[in-house]
């Protein structure tokens, strides 16, 4: 069982026995951008896990305005997130799509 947070195996940063993999393209963007300050992939630690927004079904473009413009309401009981304007939007854009690919589950279809 392995337990290492934030460690390097085979280029992919391993987080917890269920390993989200995170692509050694995304985890420098993620560092380079000081994400990693306020989150993990499916840890919680001052902002929520990745894996916990990716549940809210966002858009990646979604979460690239949610970067630049946080709203707190959105996330009750943390601290709120201080906009991050100088990610460049190409950058956010590919830890948007990240993150929106680690939701498993499909929305449910909207009914007519």
């Amino acid at each position: 069982m392995l337990l290492t947070i934030g460690g390097m195996m085979a280029g992919t940063a391993v987080v917890n026995a269920q390993a989200i993999k995170v692509p050694d393209e995304i985890n420098a963007l993620l560092a380079k951008n000081t994400c990693l300050a306020c989150h993990k992939p499916d840890v919680k630690l001052i902002g929520p896990a990745y894996i916990e927004v990716a549940k809210r079904n966002y858009t990646p473009e979604r979460i690239v305005e949610l970067i630049y413009k946080p709203n707190p309401a959105n996330w009750p009981g943390y601290i709120p997130m201080a906009a991050l304007p100088n990610v460049p939007q190409d950058e956010a854009l590919k830890i948007g799509k990240w993150i929106a690919s680690l939701n498993k589950t499909k929305p449910k279809p909207k009914k007519k």
